[in-house]
């Protein structure tokens, strides 16, 4: 399906896959529609999509406040739609643009209002997207409604999703808990509007763009769904927020903008972000994404000899080593997993925790030694 926008052209030529060490179009804003500019990218070639479509606003008239004063955002050209239909066949179009670039194991934000996000919600599922959460980014502080007849809009969605059921994307879960004070993430998302010195202003003070979004949204984006190195494409760049986070945190970039005002606010935007030195830029992982050490290395490396007793927490449970890395225990024998569940009449046990030895008078769980082999295994 082709969708083609006024003012841009239906075609570009396509990029060649390198051009020395890194792409060329790597850490670049390509100036036109977003369906046709994403045709020059190699499939599969971006690890996280973060996109701030046109949200297909329908209010009718001006919207003034008390002063009479105009409401930003409220009639630009690149936010007009004729119908839902048409609102319909652009987001399809560019989903299935977004689609053949975001690598499999990829992930997508899409973010929205009422007027929008609900149909987007429905077409990403329609292609196959899976979603992962629902995020809620609550404005500390919002617009006020100046029409009184409807609740303040004081919140905004994010629709968080992978290209299918099965993909491994990328959740720095444990990265995020640290971020929140060890308490787990949660999909509402106290932040601020873009505003005071980052709000990016013309020569007469007026806002660049209208729909600025904050760098601290994007920060917690990209901080949970990315890693360094990561390739984060913007479809819908405006004045280059994901370029200027993705910078900072170590990520590569590559932005799609219609308008060469914003590309240029962008370009200058992102050319004065500092980025983190990569060694500040390792997150917290869990135990899961440390390398796996069976019991058997303990015997090898000398923290545990054959014979040695282990007893469980509270003492009521003795087993012994033997060469090979298994226990026996009375009747029981097997691993260190399936000796504890058998003496406890449970179906699974973790034995790394389950079990202790004695060292200098104090009970030790096993899980202690397996940290040591860890720090002395030289990293492959």
């Amino acid at each position: 399906m082709s969708v083609q926008r006024k003012g841009v052209p239906a075609v570009a030529p396509r990029f060649s896959d390198l051009a020395g060490d890194q792409p060329a179009w790597m850490d670049s804003i390509l100036k036109g529609d977003c369906v046709a500019a994403l045709e020059r990218l190699p499939k599969n070639s971006v690890d996280l999509v973060f996109a701030d479509p046109p949200y297909n606003l329908q209010l009718g008239g001006d919207l003034l406040r008390p002063d009479q004063s105009k409401v930003d955002a409220c009639d630009d050209h690149w936010d007009q739609f004729a119908s839902f239909e048409a609102y319909d066949a652009f987001t399809r179009a560019w989903l299935m643009a977004v689609r053949r670039v975001l690598k499999p194991d990829g992930g997508i934000w899409v973010i929205g209002s009422y007027h929008n996000i609900f149909r987007v919600g429905s077409i990403l599922q329609d292609l196959g997207f899976w979603i992962l959460n629902d995020v809620v980014w609550l404005k500390s502080n919002p617009m006020p409604n100046f029409r009184g007849k409807r609740f303040t809009n004081a919140h905004e969605t994010l629709i968080w999703a992978s290209p299918s059921k099965d993909a491994k994307y990328t959740f720095n879960y444990e990265a995020l808990k640290t971020f929140n004070d060890d308490l787990q993430m949660r999909s509402d998302w106290h932040l601020p509007l873009c505003t005071g010195a980052e709000r990016l202003k013309d020569a007469e003070g007026q806002k660049v763009h209208p729909t600025q979004k904050p760098e601290s949204l994007l920060y917690r984006v990209l901080l949970s769904s990315s890693k360094p190195g990561d390739v984060v494409l913007d479809p819908f760049f405006g004045t280059g927020t994901t370029g200027a986070v993705a910078k900072k945190l170590g990520r590569h970039f590559v932005g799609v903008e219609r308008e060469q005002a914003y590309i240029d606010a962008a370009t200058a935007r992102i050319a004065e972000v500092e980025p983190a030195a990569p060694a500040s830029l390792s997150v917290t992982k869990g135990k899961r994404a440390a390398p796996r050490v069976p019991f058997g290395n303990l015997l090898e490396a000398g923290l545990l000899h054959p014979g040695a007793t282990l007893t469980c927490p509270k003492g009521k449970f003795k087993a012994s080593v033997r060469a090979d890395g298994s226990l026996a225990s009375g009747e029981h024998t097997g691993s260190i997993h399936k000796v504890g569940a058998l003496l406890q009449g449970q179906d699974a046990c973790n034995g790394w925790t389950y079990w202790h030895i004695e060292q200098n008078g104090a009970k030790v769980p096993i899980d202690a030694l397996r940290q040591i082999f860890r720090l002395r295994r030289p990293a492959a």
